[in-house]
């Protein structure tokens, strides 16, 4: 059977890292869903703001890899600033700003978006259609050995930074409808602002490697994932239309 089937014993290998990369981004897309209590969103529309997501991790990495030669050739690559320079100010602007252009450009004059808890919806599906690629590209170069730790840690990191972006993309919308054109622009800058913070710090933590900063870590992240639940708890107790 194998040998009229030569690719066949791959099958198994492929489907369980497939799996093991794709299952944690499912479940909290799942859970954010869940939470859009009062005017579910489209499949098309979420299946695109998925390959946002996708696109954005693409260009991202194309901006990285630029800004990592331009910060090479400037710092030395073994000093603390080198790592929270990288870790802010070119991991963190480029992956943050990319979802947010493409959040924005897919969603912003869509007439579903007529709910201030779509703007978390949204920011969610593109963050995490970003970190579902991310993950497959961990999974398969280190294996199945940094899956856990990624489903507990990054990909959860992907949708806390959204959550926090997507509270002020709804509120940027209201104010925009509201004609404050002013205030639409504050909180869109406000959102990505804090979505950078939270990626830069996040970053910087995990690759300092110190027993301290180790430390600062793990309470940061359950710091944030706490507040980053209760956020959608509440945003969408509290949700209202645009």
């Amino acid at each position: 059977m194998f040998f009229l089937f030569p690719g066949l014993p791959m099958l198994p290998y492929l489907l369980i890292h497939v799996a093991a990369a794709l299952l944690p981004a499912f479940l909290l897309l799942r859970y954010v869903y869940r939470h859009d209590a009062v005017e579910k969103e489209p499949p098309r529309l979420l299946v695109r703001l998925l390959g946002m997501g996708v696109l954005s991790a693409v260009c991202a990495g194309l901006i990285e890899r630029i800004g990592i030669a331009r910060l090479d050739a400037a710092v030395s690559s073994g000093s603390t600033i080198y790592t929270v320079l990288l870790a802010f100010f070119v991991v963190a602007v480029a992956e943050e700003g990319t979802k947010l252009l493409l959040l924005k450009r897919s969603t912003w004059n869509d007439p579903n978006f007529n709910y201030r808890f779509d703007g978390i919806v949204y920011s969610v599906f593109v963050s995490l259609g970003f970190a579902a690629l991310e993950n497959l590209k961990y999974v398969f170069s280190y294996g199945l050995s940094v899956a856990l730790p990624r489903a507990l840690l990054a990909v959860p990191g992907h949708m806390s930074f959204a959550v926090f972006m997507g509270i002020y993309y709804g509120r940027a919308r209201l104010c925009e409808n509201c004609g404050d054109h002013a205030a639409a622009t504050r909180n869109l800058w406000i959102g990505y602002l804090t979505a950078v913070f939270l990626h830069g710090f996040y970053d910087t933590c995990a690759m300092i490697g110190t027993t301290g900063s180790t430390l600062v870590f793990l309470a940061f992240v359950v710091l944030m994932f706490t507040r980053a639940y209760r956020a959608i708890r509440y945003e969408s107790s509290t949700d209202s239309e645009i």
